[in-house]
């Protein structure tokens, strides 16, 4: 899949005003510093999409982006380490959560994790609550192009390791670069094979 419009189309902090269109939806959140706009300009070939800054937690709302005219790109609150005050991440949290408890729409989310650090706890039980919530997602490891490959394979074998302490199979991943368009191809590919499973 090639993506040859990508227009952005509401902002808001209520699940309710999200937009109706019954179009396959695709989330994408992570901790506020792991590269996610950056992650999504590159997949849209639009590098002014999605806000980026050198700043984490520049995104406070839920961003509905249309692609294709045949599915919605969601950018989702960051979350841990966003310079916020803690009624505001309260605030973050619970429209975070109504979001993947209400929208019917949804068929998977996206959990970016950046590729550079050991397992972090925040990751880990933000899994485990998509898990224990029977939402479907995958594994977006980002920042590919600052690791050696053999690193890049040690970080996810220690991903692995945790998580099938608890888990029965290890989650469908992707390795990423916004900076080389690693894995570009083969995210966009199974969105788009899914899209076509649901026609």
């Amino acid at each position: 899949m090639i993506i040859t419009k990508a227009e952005f189309i509401v902002s808001n902090s209520d699940v309710n005003k999200c937009p109706s269109e019954r179009i396959p939806e695709y989330a994408f959140i992570g901790r506020s510093n792991v590269g996610k706009s950056s992650l999504i300009n590159m997949l849209a070939n639009n590098k002014n999409l999605a806000k980026t800054s050198g700043r984490p937690g520049k995104t406070q709302l839920i961003n509905h982006f249309k692609i294709n005219n045949n599915w919605f790109l969601v950018d989702l609150p960051g979350y841990g380490y966003a310079r916020v005050s803690k009624t505001t991440k309260k605030t973050f949290q619970k429209f975070i959560t109504q979001y993947f408890e209400k929208r019917q729409q949804l068929v998977c989310a996206f959990v970016l994790v950046d590729i550079r650090h050991e397992p972090q706890k925040i990751d880990l039980e933000f899994m485990q609550w998509l898990g224990e919530n029977a939402i479907p997602f995958a594994i977006i490891f980002t920042k590919a192009d600052k690791l050696k490959p053999n690193a890049i394979e040690r970080n996810i074998e220690n991903y692995k390791n945790l998580l099938l302490e608890t888990w029965e199979k290890f989650p469908l991943y992707f390795v990423t670069s916004s900076e080389n368009k690693t894995g570009k191809e083969e995210l966009l590919q199974y969105i788009d094979s899914i899209n076509k499973s649901l026609r």
